[in-house]
């Protein structure tokens, strides 16, 4: 099928939830994919940040067809290797003690807010203790408690009402923190360390540093909402450690499976015992497939690959720097946003399909999440056509 037949079909069968950019993908290779028409493009999305070694990487495509050969699904009835092999990763790398898997970002999250809830409702025996804060522009999923969660208006609408008991602070202002935690009736506090789909945002260090220590004195957990930072996207297995700080609790989806649906919850000591038999359960939680993806992708993800992302994060974003109609970059590793002038970040990116570049948006801006496998040299020629495009007149 070619892209307007794909298309035409999409719109009489599919939901109309998305505003997709008008190609149809049908296949792909490392940073490279074909469209169904056999135009080549140079990716620089990802999949939104989820295909983190890039399209069929032959390590992760062993690894994933050997397990669906093998056992594709069992329920969580059953133990299977993939998952406690996974478990025991995440939990080393991490610092963390248990985990919990699901099949996304949101569901991670959600998970996490039960057991934040539950922890406090154990310890101290007060219903009243139940507000979680997060931060202006934050975004959380889109679950009507992950939607509540998140600190954007613009997704506040027409699902009312919403799950009760979040409140929204500004980002980096500690005063605010020590204000609204004084009522006493705060469980958690959940944080992105970069705001993705708020624009690319990092905290500022300090601002995580303050609140993780008054997290501590408090009794408050800390959950940090790692779906898009995570697995090695900001140069660090987790942005957290950046900063030398240790989460209650982490939540983990997007380049974790490597395409594959998954999401994670770690649970540090505090709440790692809160989730008990019947509290939480996923029927595809911990799912072979996907964990072993999963594993493959973990496995990948040395101290060399690591620093080679932050490396590259660099230059990458030495390189934007320099272009024109560029007012300002921000982000940390290979997950960047890029401020324009004089023309809108929609413009850039149809004008790179049309050059055979793909990239996103997070609000008003560029958004670059390439696959963490990108070369030097695809950086400079994604770089060069953003050049080309922000040049013309």
């Amino acid at each position: 099928m070619k892209n307007e037949q794909i298309q035409q079909q999409d719109s009489q069968f599919i939901a109309k939830t998305y505003a997709r950019f008008p190609l149809a993908l049908a296949k792909g290779k490392g940073c490279e994919v074909w469209d169904a028409d056999g135009n080549r493009y140079l990716d620089f999305t990802s999949g939104i940040g989820t295909n983190s070694l890039g399209w069929a990487d032959d390590e992760w495509l062993a690894a994933v067809s050997q397990q669906a050969a093998t056992l594709q699904h069992t329920s969580n009835l059953y133990y299977t290797a993939p998952s406690t092999q996974l478990a025991e990763t995440l939990c080393h790398a991490s610092g963390q003690i248990r985990a919990f898997f699901c099949n996304s970002g949101a569901e991670a999250n959600e998970g996490a807010i039960k057991a934040a809830r539950k922890y406090s409702l154990d310890k101290y025996g007060r219903a009243d203790r139940f507000t979680i804060l997060t931060l202006e522009n934050s975004f959380h999923g889109r679950t009507i408690s992950t939607l509540a969660a998140t600190g954007q208006a613009t997704f506040h609408q027409h699902f009312f009402p919403f799950t009760p008991g979040f409140e929204h602070l500004p980002a980096n202002d500690i005063q605010a923190l020590q204000t609204r935690i004084s009522q006493n009736d705060v469980c958690a506090i959940m944080i992105e360390i970069v705001q993705g789909e708020g624009g690319i945002l990092p905290l500022n260090a300090g601002y995580v540093q303050e609140l993780a220590h008054i997290c501590r004195e408090n009794d408050i957990l800390l959950i940090i909402d790692e779906v898009q930072t995570g697995i090695g996207r900001t140069g660090k297995l987790f942005a957290y450690q950046h900063f030398g700080i240790q989460p209650d609790m982490v939540t983990l989806a997007k380049g974790l499976g490597g395409g594959l649906p998954i999401g994670a919850i770690l649970f540090g000591e505090k709440c790692a015992e809160t989730l008990g038999k019947g509290d939480h359960g996923s029927t595809f939680g911990g799912n072979p497939v996907c964990c072993a993806a999963a594993n493959a992708v973990l496995k990948r993800l040395d101290p060399d690959f690591l620093l080679q992302i932050a490396k590259k994060g660099e230059k990458l974003q030495n390189a934007l720097k320099a272009l024109p109609k560029v007012k300002s970059v921000s982000g940390m590793g290979l997950m960047i946003g890029v401020e324009l002038d004089g023309i809108t970040a929609a413009e850039v990116v149809a004008k790179g399909i049309e050059k055979g570049v793909l990239l996103l948006t997070a609000k008003h801006k560029l958004r670059l999440l390439p696959p963490l496998i990108i070369s030097d040299e695809q950086i400079e020629q994604g770089v060069t056509v953003l050049n080309a495009i922000l040049q013309e007149p």
